[in-house]
């Protein structure tokens, strides 16, 4: 089931925090481990928001935020659970089935609601997941944009 080459992507922990974004590099476990990824954002210590953005290898995007009550997710394509273990754990959590292996079909499994305390509520974020032409990353940064730190984002792109 799992990619067996280097997974390559970015993973990015968001922190809102006295009105004020900033974003900063994840290891790059975040990407080929969700425990790893809810972890390293649950280290964070913070008395705003916090969550994760993870594009993983051109495919499909990941949206992880820790709360006490257990991680809000969203799988960009939940057929990336065929190959790639991230996200196959992203639908184990949320106690969905993974799709046949024919199935081309794209949809998102998870919160899609996950942002919308910050702009983005769940019909803008379908709207984002279904441009299946866009990279994750340039989804991504669509969310950023939507939310308001888009400038954070990007300047943190640019140094990796």
């Amino acid at each position: 089931m799992a990619v067996q080459e280097a997974i390559t992507g970015f993973a990015v922990a968001v922190i809102r925090e006295d009105g004020r974004w900033r974003c900063s590099p994840l290891d790059s476990a975040a990407l080929t481990e969700l425990d790893a990824a809810i972890t390293e954002l649950g280290k964070l210590r913070s008395t705003g928001a916090v969550f994760g953005l993870l594009a993983v290898d051109d495919e499909f995007f990941v949206i992880v935020r820790p709360s006490p009550r257990g991680a809000s997710l969203l799988l960009s394509d939940a057929a990336a659970a065929l190959d790639y273990d991230i996200a196959a754990d992203v639908l184990d959590l949320l106690r969905v089935d993974p799709p046949d292996e024919d199935d081309e079909a794209v949809w998102p499994e998870g919160d899609l609601e996950v942002l919308a305390d910050f702009g983005l509520p769940g019909v803008e974020m379908q709207v984002i997941v279904a441009e299946v032409d866009l990279y994750p990353d340039e989804q991504l940064q669509m969310v950023a944009q939507r939310c308001g730190f888009d400038e954070q984002f990007n300047a943190l792109l640019d140094e990796l």
